[in-house]
């Protein structure tokens, strides 16, 4: 197995294991790691607003759109944190060069986190929001009718998750699924203590505290929605990308979700990033990872040639 690329070593080999702390200063030390000072994409708007939630709340969001004519696709972009950290302001850089990157709109909600609210409450919110940005598209200031979900982690989970409870209940149609390094199921078959050292951000204990604070229990861990790979049916699901880091405790089940879709006739497109950790994908600032970026240019590339064909139909229509 490779060693760690030196730029991603460098900039979470001091990153101390999550499990030996407290909710609050796992949070406040997640925060800091993905703070970024400098301007990292030019963007036509970006604005707060809320949005109906499932249980008579109401979930944060924040709406990102591009410079540019448009019409442009709307993506929700679920971050991640392990169900227990995150939110709109850590993720704010990463939405940014999404939105910039991918040439779409990126609306970013502040689900309702574990501890305080376990399973399914964050999923719920999720759910509500994709629900509504696919209604709202007039609101968001687009006339396009292709929606995307995406997410890191916890968040890829969470996209997953999203996909196949809009596939049950009957929409909103979701067109594409962006899993980066997914959390698929709870039950760490897949353990790999080899991809788990010190210096790669995560380890199994990380995860298992992690999915103990998320879950009420074990039952819960079975559901689909929770345990995607637990899904006994994925077929009619969106196309995905499923990104997997080498040295990365989940690279094995994320291999095994894209392998999933591939058997139940999904489209997929899977990249595996050697030499890369569980994180890479959301260092986009200084210091800058490369990797990051060639990510973001692969999710790009996969979107755009997944859209071809409807691209040049209303070409030809419009001709």
């Amino acid at each position: 197995m490779s060693e760690a690329h030196p730029d991603i070593k460098a900039v979470v080999s001091e990153v101390p294991p999550l499990h030996q702390f407290s909710v609050e200063q796992a949070r406040e030390g997640y925060a800091d790691y993905l703070s970024v000072e400098q301007d990292l994409a030019s963007l036509a708007d970006v604005r707060d607003s809320v949005v109906p939630g499932p249980d008579g709340n109401t979930v944060p969001i924040r709406v990102y759109t591009p410079e540019g004519e448009g019409p442009f696709p709307v993506m929700v972009w679920l971050h991640g944190g392990g169900f227990l950290l995150g939110g709109i302001e850590s993720y704010d850089p990463v939405c940014r060069v999404l939105a910039d990157e991918l040439d779409c709109i990126v609306v970013s909600p502040e689900y309702r986190l574990a501890p305080e609210h376990k399973f399914p409450a964050g999923l719920r919110d999720c759910y509500a929001v994709t629900e509504w940005a696919a209604d709202r598209t007039d609101v968001l200031g687009t006339d396009s009718d292709e929606l995307f979900v995406g997410g890191d982690s916890a968040g890829g989970n969470l996209a997953a998750a999203v996909s196949l409870m809009a596939r049950d209940k009957g929409g909103p149609d979701i067109d594409y699924q962006v899993l980066v390094y997914p959390t698929t199921t709870f039950s760490y078959e897949f353990a790999d203590e080899a991809s788990g050292g010190e210096s790669y951000f995560i380890t199994e204990p990380d995860l298992e505290w992690s999915w103990e604070h998320y879950l009420e229990n074990d039952i819960d861990g079975m559901s689909p929605y929770a345990s995607p790979l637990r899904a006994s049916d994925l077929s009619d699901l969106p196309p995905a990308t499923v990104l997997t880091a080498e040295l990365d405790p989940l690279r094995e089940e994320g291999v095994a979700y894209a392998d999933r879709l591939e058997d139940a006739g999904v489209p997929v497109e899977h990249t595996h990033y050697d030499e890369m950790v569980h994180s890479f994908f959301t260092n986009v600032a200084e210091p800058r990872v490369e990797r990051a970026w060639d990510a973001m240019a692969e999710i790009d590339a996969h979107l755009d040639a997944a859209f071809a064909d409807d691209k040049e139909q209303e070409d030809l229509l419009v001709a």
